[in-house]
């Protein structure tokens, strides 16, 4: 067995923190495991490790700093054929309809006041007869090579997994990477895709927001064009936008600037993030929030949002997914996606 995986089950099974992650389209996997369980946070973002950082933009994000960790890379090739899980038995009813009925409030909502987009989300649970860290990272990291992968265990936060297609920023010296990625379609196994107007829409809402917080802090900014991007069973509509940052301007007044985006909040922020805070009817704690390495070699920080992941705690797991809602949404349709979204972390267990 490889070192990373050894250390993942050493630390693991001595409740000493750590995380193990994959960038999307690579083959070495990265872990930062830690020496002792202290709980460390940033709000500056200026330090050097691994970043946690919850969705709401107010509380501190969780700190893995380097000093205190050993680093460890190494390739793996995935040879191992696992079984995966196509079999899903449907969400409690119950859910479907606070779903259903969640999205119909936020349709009202947009209709009648000035909200333009609101993304709504559910936590669904699924208990676990059994439960094999390193088997179900394994699964993860074999299935989806496009997206980032993480395994990161707190004893005092928890245990949460992720299959991410959405990159938050990428930033190295002064020059960042970005993209606006919203609008999800199910993959039927044709390269001829149609778009309809509501994710042509929404997805150039979220593009326009990020270029409009940017501008102010940054030159040569280029937006390009609209792509389709695949991420597991699920498609997105995708634009990369990059520039270089402005003298005076930092790495925390650019994620200040990008999080929470559009694409996993809405427009206008302010009014999102009040709707979802009073109906939601759950905390989201990390899901939808960010994470990745902060300041490596070079001050290169490489961070992803978390969706599509999953948090465990006592033979539960708890699916996070959710999906933006515009004037066009459709209830029946908006909860179809949030069952097509659930299955990227139900075919690991």
């Amino acid at each position: 067995m490889n070192i990373l995986f050894n250390k993942i089950e050493e630390n693991y099974k001595r409740h000493i923190p750590f995380v193990a992650y994959r960038k999307p389209n690579t083959e070495s996997v990265n872990g930062f495991f830690l020496k002792d369980d202290q709980l460390c946070f940033t709000t500056k973002f200026t330090e050097t490790g691994f970043v946690f950082a919850p969705f709401n933009s107010e509380e501190k994000a969780v700190l893995f700093p380097s000093e205190n960790a050993d680093f460890i890379s190494e390739n793996i090739l995935m040879e191992e054929n696992f079984s995966l899980n196509e079999h899903f038995s449907d969400a409690i009813n119950t859910d479907k309809e606070k779903h259903l009925h969640l999205v119909e409030k936020a349709l009202d909502e947009i209709n009648n006041n000035e909200l333009i987009k609101v993304v709504v989300s559910r936590k669904e649970e699924v208990l676990l007869d059994e439960f094999d860290v390193l088997l179900t990272f394994n699964k993860l990291l074999k299935t989806y090579t496009n997206a980032f992968v993480y395994v990161w265990f707190h004893p005092k936060v928890g245990l949460w997994f992720g299959a991410t297609p959405e990159t938050l920023l990428n930033i190295s010296g002064n020059t960042f990477k970005t993209m606006s990625l919203a609008g999800t379609q199910v993959f039927e196994g044709s390269d001829e895709v149609v778009w309809k107007n509501k994710e042509l829409e929404e997805q150039q809402l979220v593009t326009d927001f990020i270029e409009s917080q940017l501008k102010p802090i940054s030159s040569n900014l280029k937006v390009n064009k609209k792509e389709t991007v695949k991420a597991g069973n699920l498609l997105h509509l995708r634009s990369k936008i990059e520039g270089e940052l402005n003298n005076g301007s930092n790495l925390k007044a650019l994620i200040r600037g990008l999080h929470p985006t559009p694409a996993v909040c809405g427009l206008p922020r302010e009014n999102a993030e009040e709707f979802i805070n009073r109906n939601e009817n759950y905390k989201r704690t990390f899901y939808s929030g960010f994470l990745g390495e902060l300041n490596i070699a070079n001050k290169s920080s490489s961070l992803f949002v978390n969706l599509r992941c999953m948090s465990v705690a006592d033979k539960t797991a708890s699916i996070y997914v959710g999906g933006g809602i515009t004037k066009d949404s459709s209830a029946k349709k908006e909860w179809e996606e949030t069952v097509a979204k659930t299955k990227t972390i139900k075919k690991v267990l």
